[in-house]
């Protein structure tokens, strides 16, 4: 993908979603290394890091994080990544938004917001162990 285009069709951006939400690392990497844009989003406002937070795929997580995804998208219902693996239970993924320096407190469905709504004190008692700026 060139700066001179108008960014990825429709089916390419409905195909690499599909890799995120699969899990599938290696050919999601060689889609983001031809140029397809890592923070670009679906009709839903959700980024491939917020999807495959919510698949609970943690290599894929981890992946687009060390390539630079913004662990801090919200997608339109007000979700985070980290909304979505506290929702999931998910302390693995929740673990590497964290060290990410993403903000479990940002969206109208925060992580936060989340843990307390779902009573999951065991994702709460993560957040509250790192320390924010």
């Amino acid at each position: 993908m060139n700066e001179n285009t108008s960014g990825p069709s429709p089916q390419v951006i409905a195909g690499v979603f599909d890799l995120a939400r699969d899990g599938l690392t290696g050919p999601l990497g060689e889609m983001l290394d031809a140029g397809v844009p890592i923070n670009m989003v679906n009709p839903r406002g959700d980024t491939l890091l917020i999807v495959a937070a919510y698949q609970q795929h943690p290599e894929t997580v981890a992946d687009l994080l060390r390539r630079g995804a913004d662990a801090s998208a919200i997608n339109a219902m007000g979700q985070t990544a980290i909304s979505c693996a506290v929702f999931r239970n998910n302390e693995a993924i929740l673990k590497l938004l964290l060290e990410a320096d993403a903000d479990p407190r940002l969206g109208t469905h925060s992580g936060v917001a989340i843990a307390d709504q779902f009573g999951l004190p065991r994702m709460r008692e993560v957040i509250e162990s790192y320390p924010r700026d």
